[in-house]
C-alpha cells in the first residue's frame, strides 16, 4: 500500500491553507488604518480584504464600522445611494471580529 498522499488532496490542502490565511489577515485589525477625515473613508483598504472582496462592490469608498467590527461599503443604486455590508466571494461579511 502506497502511503504517499495524492497530489489533488495536496492542492486543496495548500488552496485551504491559503485562504485561510487570508481570512485570518482579514480578521485583523491593521494598526495604522487611517480614515481620510474629508469623506471618513478608508484611505487604503487592508490587502487581505481587497483579496477576499467579492468584485462586484465598491472598494474605493469603505469603512470600517465601530459597531460591529465589519467593513461597509458606499453602494450606488439605480434609486438610492446606500451601504452596504462588505461581502465575500460566497456571500459572508467581512468583519475585524467574530460575529457573538
Amino acid at each position: 500500500m502506497d502511503s504517499n498522499i495524492p497530489v489533488v488532496t495536496k492542492q486543496v490542502r495548500s488552496i485551504v491553507l491559503v485562504f485561510g490565511l487570508l481570512v485570518l489577515a482579514a480578521c485583523s485589525t491593521p494598526i495604522n488604518q487611517t480614515t481620510d477625515k474629508s469623506t471618513g473613508f478608508l484611505k487604503e483598504l487592508p490587502e487581505g480584504v481587497a483579496l477576499i472582496a467579492a468584485p462586484y462592490q465598491n472598494l474605493q469608498e469603505v469603512i470600517l464600522q465601530p459597531d460591529d467590527g465589519c467593513y461597509w461599503y458606499r453602494h450606488f443604486g439605480p434609486v438610492e445611494t446606500t451601504m452596504l455590508p462588505l461581502l465575500t466571494v460566497d456571500g459572508r461579511p467581512i468583519c475585524t471580529k467574530v460575529a457573538g
